[in-house]
């Protein structure tokens, strides 16, 4: 996909916080659980979420971590103001911000988290720079992205049938264009950046569909690269590609799908 296609499938994705959770937002509470319990920051600390998008991480982090405070930072207004209206809760508090580019001082976090974004930043090694400049020392870096390549299989399902039926769709793949979803190069980003006793962990959640549509419907939402293909598709193409994921898919004796949605997690100490 070329550069200028990629911007506008971000876009899309984070100016849309209504379409995002009925697409991964669900998935990716379950995700943000396992992973902060696996990271186990004691009580009354100081976060930092970056790409806070629809606030799934920051509200796990509030009802599970017991945090001191939690900041979020998305670069879209649209995503902020959505995740300001679902969370009011005195503790969090969100801005408008460049993980790129950060405002806050220098050491002044105690945890400094990346739920699924580190796959959009157009230079991640430079954000992660950032993440190390404001957490304190001795204070921990996280971040956990999709398996794309193997394990978030809802993914995986839909871009195995559209790469069978059209050679654009395997450009536009996420398993093609995100190298950062696996461990190794995620392990190689933290130690560029100095980061000490550097972990990688697989975090697995299932994701269960009641039937077809609910597995399809959401692919609808024009919003990052698997919907956004889906919608310039035309009538006879959709149908197609929906009838190929269909025949595909696994089902039980129900009509349901069982599917597995993993991420992979990673944490550093500065």
């Amino acid at each position: 996909m070329d550069e200028q296609a990629g911007r506008r499938s971000r876009t899309d994705s984070r100016d849309s916080g209504d379409a995002y959770e009925p697409y991964v937002g669900r998935w990716s509470r379950l995700v943000a659980r396992e992973f902060l319990g696996w990271l186990a920051v004691p009580p009354g600390r100081r976060w930092l979420d970056l790409g806070c998008g629809t606030g799934a991480l920051a509200e796990s982090i509030l009802t599970l971590a017991t945090p001191g405070e939690v900041v979020g930072v998305n670069p879209s207004a649209a995503y902020v103001a959505f995740a300001r209206d679902r969370l009011t809760d005195t503790r969090v508090r969100y801005e408008v911000g460049d993980a790129q580019a950060l405002r806050a001082p220098s050491a002044t976090f105690d945890a400094v988290v990346f739920g699924l974004v580190l796959n959009f930043v157009s230079e991640p090694a430079r954000a992660l720079s950032e993440m190390v400049g404001v957490v304190r020392p001795g204070g921990l870096v996280a971040a956990y992205v999709w398996d794309y390549a193997e394990g978030m299989q809802m993914m995986r399902h839909f871009w195995d049938a559209a790469g069978a039926l059209d050679l654009v769709a395997r450009e536009l793949d996420e398993e093609r264009r995100f190298p950062l979803c696996k461990p190794e190069p995620l392990t190689n980003l933290f130690q560029t950046a100095g980061l000490n006793k550097i972990e990688v962990c697989a975090i697995d959640v299932p994701t269960v569909f009641g039937d077809f549509d609910d597995y399809w419907t959401p692919f609808l939402g024009a919003q990052d690269p698997a919907p956004g293909y889906v919608t310039s598709l035309n009538e006879e193409r959709q149908a197609a590609l929906r009838e190929r994921i269909q025949a595909t898919l696994p089902t039980n004796p129900e009509g349901e799908y069982h599917l597995i949605a993993r991420g992979w997690a990673v944490r550093g100490v500065r």
